[in-house]
């Protein structure tokens, strides 16, 4: 399969394995946790192993969290979150803005300089370890290599998990209006996006993070516009995932707010 020449629509066959959805029940949550712990504190060593068996962290209670799941089984194939600007406390840095701190080209971006509410991280993203089984996954959260996107090769394919998770990380940043969405990723992760379409930019040099790792920034609004053909169909089911999510959370909370209260 290469880009120009796509063979199969990849939201219909996306929709075959998985359903990707925001976890903003508590059963959602959980799996999301546990899966995190069980990729970065037992399979990586990221992280230390925790009494709960859940990963979690002080970001967390301002993010907002996608949770793939094998639409076959239900079990956990993968998450991310988006991290957003504290409410009660904006200029908070988000995690990049930390370690990246002395190599971020500020003549391209600075942060402190942006309007906090546009702001957000995509981190944390993991996937399960019986989904990362070719050569060098085992070392990695999640992989993507050059056979992924090219028709050479017995094992080609394509990448359905990592692309659904930053696509689902898309969505929820243009729902909740968060333009400029930054990600801490490895240099080869970010060209691959380019080629399917992903308006991302190198906006600082490399450091050392579980590997080498380069700031860069994704532009939500830009996101569907540049998706080349063959992807749309996937962001759409995913889009639609998402916001179908978000409209019934939304729709819970002003009924719970109409509703009186119980004595």
């Amino acid at each position: 399969m290469t880009l120009e020449t796509p063979t199969s629509n990849l939201g219909e066959k996306f929709q075959q394995w998985f359903e990707l959805i925001p976890a903003f029940d508590e059963a959602t949550l959980d799996q999301v946790f546990r899966l995190r712990h069980e990729v970065y504190c037992r399979d990586l060593g990221w992280e230390p192993v925790r009494e709960d068996g859940r990963e979690s962290d002080e970001f967390d209670r301002h993010s907002v969290h996608c949770l793939l799941r094998s639409r076959k089984t239900g079990e956990a194939v993968g998450c991310t979150r988006l991290i957003a600007a504290r409410p009660e406390a904006p200029q908070y840095p988000l995690p990049f803005e930390v370690s990246c701190a002395a190599v971020l080209d500020r003549s391209i971006v600075d942060p402190a300089r942006m309007p906090r509410h546009t702001l957000g991280e995509v981190s944390r993203l993991a996937v399960a370890h019986s989904y990362r089984q070719r050569k060098g996954e085992a070392t990695a959260a999640t992989s993507v290599t050059d056979d992924d996107f090219s028709a050479r090769g017995p094992n080609t394919r394509f990448p359905f998990i990592p692309v659904s998770l930053y696509l689902g990380a898309a969505a929820m940043a243009i729902r909740l209006g968060i333009e400029n969405v930054f990600v801490l990723t490895e240099p080869r992760l970010a060209n691959h996006f380019v080629r399917i379409g992903f308006d991302i930019h190198a906006v600082g040099g490399q450091i050392e993070h579980r590997g080498v790792r380069v700031p860069s920034l994704l532009s939500s609004s830009k996101v569907v516009a540049g998706l080349r053909p063959m992807i749309k169909p996937l962001y759409e089911v995913i889009e639609a995932s998402v916001n179908s999510a978000f409209q019934a959370r939304d729709a819970a909370i002003a009924h719970a707010a109409q509703s009186p209260a119980a004595d």
